[in-house]
């Protein structure tokens, strides 16, 4: 897997703007995978106010989303919480936990944003740039953009527009309940990033690979807070 550095992260937030304004360009939205077996779920959790910041992976294979690889490391960020910016407070901590895998996935999923985003390149497109490998925001909520309520049965879609384009879709992931926010982060159509995550749906709303992801690295942070320990990493 292609983990090579793209630009460091110790900038500011105008040279961060300026980084995803560059790295844009070299988002890959028409590629289809040829096959996903297998996707990593990721998030990442801290404190309010914190400069502690886990970051859980949580590898699961299809169909039956048996976990078959998990990760998790904690490290201090220097990075201010900056709207819009966040890939850069977050994505070092993952990259991180992303070395310690034994397990390389077909594809990633955040619980983030791909390119639903003022400047298209949230942390989904900035990791699957950065590890070249098609990537997948499933968000719980919206950034920006407007929509329709979809259909109450599992599976229904609107668009989710912005600035009079499609950047995502607006998802129903288990009937007559909330919906979830889904878009391309990099190297795959927005019809396989929505199959996929309808493929690793159960009974909960979120996306297994997030929802594990979730509960792992909530569970990583509760812990460190119990011990006081600030500095672990987690296999």
């Amino acid at each position: 897997m292609n983990n090579r550095p793209l630009h460091r992260w110790d900038v500011s937030p105008e040279e961060a703007i300026a980084i995803q304004n560059r790295l844009r360009s070299q988002l890959d939205l028409q590629s289809e995978p040829q096959e996903i077996r297998t996707v990593a779920g990721i998030d990442v959790s801290y404190d309010k106010g914190s400069d502690v910041l886990f970051a859980a992976i949580v590898v699961l294979q299809l169909p039956h989303l048996q976990e078959i690889d998990t990760v998790g490391t904690s490290t201090v960020v220097s990075f201010p919480y900056v709207p819009g910016l966040l890939s850069f407070r977050e994505c070092p901590a993952v990259l991180q936990a992303w070395e310690k895998l034994r397990v390389i996935p077909d594809c990633i999923m955040c619980d983030g944003q791909g390119i639903v985003h003022p400047r298209r390149f949230g942390i989904a497109s900035h990791l699957g740039v950065w590890l070249s490998i098609p990537a997948i925001g499933c968000a719980k909520s919206l950034l920006v953009g407007t929509y329709e309520e979809p259909g109450a049965k599992r599976g229904s879609f609107v668009p989710l527009i912005h600035r009079k384009e499609q950047v995502g879709v607006i998802l129903r992931t288990k009937d007559n309940i909330g919906p979830v926010f889904v878009s391309q982060g990099n190297k795959i159509t927005l019809q396989r990033a929505i199959d996929v995550v309808l493929a690793c749906g159960t009974k909960y709303r979120i996306p297994e690979p997030t929802r594990r992801a979730h509960l792992m690295v909530n569970a990583m942070r509760r812990q460190a807070n119990k011990t006081g320990t600030r500095d672990v990493t987690f296999f």
